[in-house]
């Protein structure tokens, strides 16, 4: 089987820090490429991979400060992937929609992961054009705002297995990875650490369009001694700093549509926290790997109960259901159901 990956150009695959498409591309192709497939991936050029790369842009756009228009590359690597539609068996789409007007005149089987939200209502003119696309959710929470797509499969995320190693000792501080944003509420897990009495280390990155929220509403609450602001960190500093940590704090205030940093603790053995969001209730089982909260009380109640959770659990959980090698299986069950129905896509 002749395999497309097509990744989106903001971040290399894998990323040098922070971005969970980009990674998650990466463990699934590398993946793919470990069980003998013939993989083709359309990425960056600063991307590293063991399946053939056709690099589109010299480096990932999000640090190339020469970058104006990530537009163009975009769609520059559209014609890229097009102009080698007969080669493969099916073309695999993580660039959310871009592809679809194409896509769909092309006789070539082919399917798209969402990793983003669907909620927001343009979303809803759009979709209902390619409403027979088909199409795979990384939740199932995800598919609620467009439920009516042509679903193939809900494909949770999965990591290496040997990526992360298991730290059966609990921390002695609280742990926040990822993005300072409104919805993902860094505010919360600073309020949260100050009312139980533990610091909080908040290792994440600010992207320009959340200056002024880091500035106004976070920059002020650092001064708070319950904080350690540590930044953005990369994937050689992930292990230890969740590894080491009592609890992962995910207080976020949107539908996530997965939280690739949940099962990254728990392939740690770190227990998580998390508001009553999205994904969430489908990834951490409450009371057994985690707590799912719904209020700054609930959750300061659940890190009391935290070191009652038995950190093994945590690390089965992740080798049950969250590895790489599973992630990979699902997905080749949907290409194998894909290429067989040998069905043309038409907008409508």
């Amino acid at each position: 089987m002749r395999i497309a990956q097509v990744a989106p150009l903001y971040e290399s695959v894998p990323p040098k820090l922070y971005g969970g498409t980009e990674r998650v591309v990466s463990y699934l192709t590398e993946e793919l490429v470990k069980m003998g497939y013939e993989v083709i991936l359309f990425a960056s050029g600063d991307s590293q991979t063991k399946a053939k790369l056709i690099p589109i842009c010299p480096n990932a756009l999000r640090l190339d400060k020469n970058c104006r228009d990530s537009l163009v590359w975009h769609l520059y690597m559209l014609e890229e992937v097009f102009k080698r539609a007969n080669f493969f068996d099916i073309i695999h789409f993580h660039i959310e929609y871009l592809h679809l007007p194409l896509a769909t005149r092309y006789n070539v089987p082919f399917v798209t992961t969402v990793h983003g939200r669907l909620d927001l209502p343009e979303y809803v003119p759009f979709f209902k054009k390619f409403k027979n696309a088909p199409f795979i959710s990384i939740s199932n929470s995800q598919r609620k705002p467009l439920s009516w797509l042509n679903w193939q499969a809900t494909v949770y995320h999965g990591l290496p297995e040997e990526l992360y190693k298991f730290y059966s000792e609990k921390g002695k501080y609280l742990a926040f990875l990822g993005r300072i944003s409104p919805e993902k509420r860094p505010d919360r897990a600073i309020e949260i650490a100050e009312k139980f009495g533990m610091k909080v280390k908040i290792a994440a990155k600010v992207d320009k369009a959340d200056e002024v929220y880091f500035k106004e509403v976070i920059k002020p609450m650092l001064k708070s001694p319950w904080v350690e602001f540590i930044g953005e960190i990369g994937e050689k500093e992930k292990n230890e700093f969740l590894g080491n940590a009592y609890a992962l704090l995910f207080p976020i205030d949107w539908p996530e549509p997965f939280g690739l940093v949940m099962i990254e603790s728990l392939a740690c053995g770190t227990p998580v926290v998390a508001w009553r969001c999205g994904s969430v209730p489908e990834i951490i089982e409450d009371g057994k790997t985690g707590f799912i909260v719904e209020s700054i009380e609930e959750a300061v109640f659940a890190l009391d109960k935290v070191s009652n959770l038995n950190r093994e659990d945590c690390r089965k959980s992740f080798e049950k259901r969250f590895t790489a090698k599973r992630m990979a299986e699902d997905y080749l069950g949907v290409y194998q159901k894909i290429i067989s129905k040998e069905v043309l896509f038409k907008a409508v």
